[in-house]
């Protein structure tokens, strides 16, 4: 792992891990990071105030993907072997609990609450609903398609699953776990990025250079679908300026769209095949992982509203700098120390 310094912009240290990790979570509240290695199935816990590894945790054989819960009290890890959800206690990085699967989990979500976990299963059309309040057992809840990425509405009272054999996406009622709707894309729903206050869900995926636009709450429907790119990937917003940065790994750019005008407002050349970005807590920059050049490409949005002022003709002065950081870059924490 690379700990960068974004007042100076440099790499402070590489903290060793004993395997490759492809996912961090920040606990700005407890100063900790906690980083998956999903090949060995295992939990590293780094210090931020030491930049130090500090403990590890063996949930599993090998894993797939985790979620904390808002007050950073519980991370749930869905687990590949065994087929499970391992709850884990981040404080003193105990083992809680250990949640039997019915089937091979693809993706997992724990809801805004900390009462819900959501698991989908992919080629096996159907997704489970878990109240870890009660602690009753996973049941199966059958799909009529492929279910890819799972997410709980900001409220937690919907759950949004993506169906991607039918390019829609399915929402169900958490209390009842009876569907509510069915929305239909305009590309395959493969990547799924709510705003920052959750009232819009931006989509992208296979079937074109667009982003779908959903309202979620209330009567949920499909608002827009925008050309965003070519091939536009993984996704991430701010709130203040509100812009929603895309990624384009084709073209080796970011789309910058402001949400409020639904205008491509900037395009900037990030580097070789960008397939993560985090947003500062700031707002103040938007960090793109570049997997192939092995690089963070910094763009800071004050530049793009002074290009948007100023109406530069190309909208390419938004890239602030790039910072080598390591072969394959895949996921960012951003957090205070």
């Amino acid at each position: 792992m690379a700990a960068v310094d974004l007042e100076s912009f440099t790499v402070d240290r590489h903290i060793h891990l004993d395997a490759n990790p492809s996912q961090v979570i920040a606990n700005a509240a407890a100063n900790r990071v906690y980083a998956l290695t999903t090949g060995s199935g295992a939990v590293h816990e780094i210090r931020t105030d030491t930049l130090t590894f500090s403990r590890k945790l063996q949930v599993a054989q090998s894993a797939v993907t985790m979620r904390m819960s808002p007050d950073g009290k519980l991370l749930a890890v869905l687990c590949r072997e065994p087929r499970q959800i391992a709850i884990v206690s981040p404080p003193n990085m105990r083992l809680v609990s250990q949640i039997p699967l019915p089937a091979d989990p693809i993706d997992l979500d724990l809801s805004q609450d900390g009462r819900w976990i959501a698991v989908s299963y992919g080629p096996n059309r159907a997704i489970s609903i878990f109240d870890l309040a009660s602690r009753r057992g996973v049941d199966l809840l059958p799909c009529q398609g492929e279910i890819g990425t799972v997410r709980f509405r900001w409220d937690s009272k919907c759950l949004i699953a993506a169906d991607l054999s039918r390019r829609m996406l399915s929402l169900f009622d958490v209390a009842t776990r009876m569907p509510m709707t069915d929305l239909p894309l305009a590309v395959r729903p493969d990547r799924l990025c709510f705003n920052q206050n959750g009232g819009q869900l931006f989509i992208t995926g296979d079937g074109g250079d667009e982003v779908a636009i959903v309202f979620p709450y209330y009567t949920p429907e499909v608002d827009e679908t925008l050309l965003a790119g070519h091939s536009p990937g993984a996704m991430a917003a701010s709130a203040d300026p509100p812009y929603l940065f895309i990624a384009n790994p084709k073209s080796g750019d970011v789309t910058v769209m402001d949400i409020d005008s639904r205008k491509v407002i900037a395009i900037t050349p990030v580097g070789t095949n960008p397939n993560y970005i985090a947003v500062t807590p700031d707002n103040a920059y938007a960090l793109v992982l570049n997997e192939t050049s092995g690089d963070m490409a910094v763009i800071r949005t004050g530049s793009i509203m002074q290009a948007v002022a100023e109406r530069w003709r190309n909208r390419r002065g938004a890239l602030f700098m790039m910072i080598p950081v390591g072969s394959k870059p895949v996921s960012a924490a951003v957090t205070p120390i």
